[in-house]
């Protein structure tokens, strides 16, 4: 078992036994992962004039700040403490169904459709290893958007860097324009590992082109499992993205939707460059194939010539190494020379007719073709 496929099957245990809870759970339980980071709450509330940033511990706090700003962003990190995210949901009036899917982290991207909120769901891929992804979770009121992600660490800092220093139009627009920057944030993490998978696909296409033996298949391998994990994290947005543009409940204005179609226009362009890099990722391992293949045959070429130059070599000399009494030439005074001069013109003449025949000494174009791309 190689280190990458040990690593791939310890990531499936811890992801079996963190999500799905056990069979006749009822409806909107929620189950703790034991190794889920502890929560924390932070608070950035902000209006065109001013801005407040809060860590709290006490999800009852909330109320002394809904209501009293134009918009807040409840920012939810680890999602370790139950009673801690169960009394969020009881303050901002959740439904148990969907706070569940919040701690239940194997949901793809969707949009859920509640009476007074957007319930949406988003994958974040992890920057340095393709083969992880992070679940997202939002809450889309008026004037107050809660988020949920799984660890610390996300790619939201410029976003709260924005708000901090006044740059922009985040301050000056509502909860929904807020969504949009963290979402289309989520969606432009994905290029970067995108151009890193992009050099790692060219570099082992020069390792085949050089013919190292047994390296690039296992990259090849590695590479289709990352982009098939990118390829499931990411082509559920498109259809969560258009039944946001979509929407008609009023939590998103239609000045926001016209940013949604960009976001929209960005995860097309991923799918389709995961396809293509799936594609090419194929054609690499045809071509690595063809080129092990090719090689063999080169050596079962030359060990074939080899074969037949020394067969008739090999007849010669059995028939001058058999001795018997009788034979003329063997007291004949220039027997050697003339055996070893029979030897040398049928082998002189052997590998004339095989360079005239071309199976030696051309290779062959359409491989040599390959090669060059």
């Amino acid at each position: 078992m190689t280190k990458h496929s040990a690593k791939r099957r310890v990531l499936r245990k811890q992801r079996r036994l963190r999500k799905h809870a056990p069979r006749g759970t009822p409806p909107g339980t929620m189950h703790a992962d034991p190794n889920a980071p502890a929560t924390s709450i932070r608070i950035i509330a902000f209006d065109s004039e001013r801005l407040a940033e809060k860590e709290i511990a006490d999800p009852e706090e909330l109320r002394d700040w809904i209501g009293k700003w134009g918009t807040i962003w409840i920012d939810v990190t680890g999602l370790g403490s139950i009673d801690k995210i169960r009394s969020l949901g009881e303050v901002l009036g959740l439904h148990p169904l969907a706070m569940e899917d919040v701690v239940n982290v194997h949901q793809r991207a969707k949009v859920d459709v509640y009476r007074d909120y957007l319930f949406i769901t988003s994958r974040m891929i992890d920057d340095c290893d393709a083969m992880q992804s992070e679940q997202l979770s939002f809450f889309l009121f008026h004037g107050v958007l809660l988020s949920f992600q799984e660890r610390p660490g996300d790619c939201w800092e410029p976003v709260r860097q924005r708000l901090r220093t006044h740059r922009g139009k985040l301050r000056m627009t509502a909860s929904d324009y807020l969504f949009y920057a963290l979402l289309d944030s989520v969606i432009d993490s994905y290029f970067p590992v995108m151009e890193m998978l992009s050099d790692h696909v060219d570099l082992v296409e020069e390792k085949i082109e050089r013919g190292e033996a047994q390296t690039p298949i296992h990259e090849i391998h590695r590479l289709r499992g990352h982009l098939l994990m990118i390829r499931k994290s990411i082509r559920p947005h498109r259809e969560m993205i258009n039944e946001l543009i979509r929407n008609d409940s009023g939590l998103i204005s239609p000045e926001t939707r016209i940013f949604f179609r960009d976001c929209y226009d960005h995860v097309i362009q991923l799918i389709e460059m995961v396809d293509t890099y799936r594609d090419l990722t194929a054609d690499l391992r045809d071509f690595y194939m063809s080129a092990v293949n090719h090689r063999m045959n080169e050596v079962m070429k030359f060990l074939t010539i080899m074969s037949t130059i020394f067969i008739p070599l090999s007849f010669v000399a059995s028939v001058y190494g058999m001795n018997f009494e009788y034979m003329p030439e063997l007291s004949w005074q220039l027997g050697y020379p003339f055996a070893l001069s029979i030897m040398t013109t049928m082998s002189i003449g052997m590998l004339f007719v095989f360079w005239r025949r071309g199976w030696i000494g051309h290779r062959d174009q359409a491989f040599h073709d390959a090669e060059s791309r």
